[in-house]
């Protein structure tokens, strides 16, 4: 969430809403001799600034918990060893808490996506982006480009966005965003992407092709991120989408294993995986059994 997730994307929701603040102005008197200018650089170094000091702030609480950060890429390697780069740690319990990672299609061209992580962190601001999805992740980033004067387009599947929202809901979110620009391609799959002489991409569905994007991005949904990790080689379950087979304690189908969060999908946000921390607290460390309360 720190790092990739609702913090750097709500500092990129309040700088675009800056241009419809500059619009909306002028009914209230205000004028302005030249039109305002937005230097993505700036954007971007003040968001890595702001990431660094909560990094920061977090560290601190570790250490004044009397709490060991070891950073580098860990492996599970029996069920009470993990490997980091090549050095052995030995514990009673491990604890599995890796998240997810975007997932974009297996589709010619692909390479030259970029998926939600990487659109916090581009070099330059989108031209003309594509926005493949129709969730609110989609639909965020679509806000965010387009109030910092980027064209977008949003390609989804289905006949509406929000899929699963109220009814109300989505037609109004769908009919404001298209008054502010953006423009809405539904029923259309991706197909392929392709990549002209002058570096420009155009991208193939399933009803046709725009050609023109200096950026084409998929938020089309996430996936747990334990590939690699050695789960499966301790007698770790894993379940066919990737996430790690849990009880109703979080407990894993190796005793000393136990994960939570995002890795096991069950209800993917910020708030239920510290739940699930608090409640495992509870169960290893205060003799208490407690099962995450999901109500």
């Amino acid at each position: 969430c720190v790092i990739r997730g609702c913090v750097p994307k709500k500092l990129l929701v309040y700088a675009s809403k800056f241009s419809h603040e500059f619009e909306e102005s002028n009914g209230f008197g205000w004028r302005y001799d030249s039109e305002p200018k937005h230097d993505w650089s700036s954007l971007i170094a003040n968001k890595n600034a702001e990431l660094q000091r909560l990094t920061g702030i977090y560290k601190n609480i570790l250490k004044n918990n009397n709490v060991k950060l070891i950073e580098g890429r860990g492996k599970i390697v029996d069920p009470h060893t993990v490997d980091v780069d090549g050095k052995l740690y030995t514990a009673k319990n491990i604890l599995v808490s890796v998240g997810g990672r975007p997932f974009i299609p297996d589709i010619p061209g692909k390479e030259y996506a970029i998926d939600s992580d990487a659109a916090l962190d581009l070099p330059s601001k989108p031209e003309k982006i594509a926005i493949v999805g129709g969730g609110y992740i989609a639909l965020e980033f679509a806000g965010i480009f387009n109030g910092l004067k980027s064209e977008v387009h949003v390609f989804i599947r289905q006949k509406k966005v929000l899929r699963g929202f109220d009814e109300e809901i989505r037609n109004f979110v769908e009919e404001h965003m298209a008054l502010r620009g953006i423009e809405f391609h539904t029923e259309e799959s991706p197909v392929a992407i392709t990549k002209a002489a002058d570096g420009s991409l155009s991208l193939k569905t399933s009803k046709g092709t725009v050609e023109g994007f200096s950026h084409i991005m998929f938020a089309t949904g996430r996936k747990p991120n334990t590939k690699n990790l050695g789960l499966e080689s301790v007698g770790v379950k894993i379940a066919k989408d990737g996430s790690i087979e849990v009880d109703e304690y979080s407990q894993t189908s190796v005793p000393s294993i136990w994960a939570i969060g995002d890795a096991t999908n069950r209800i993917n946000l910020t708030p239920v995986a510290l739940m699930e921390g608090v409640a495992l607290t509870k169960t290893l460390f205060l003799n208490e059994p407690t099962k995450p309360d999901y109500r």
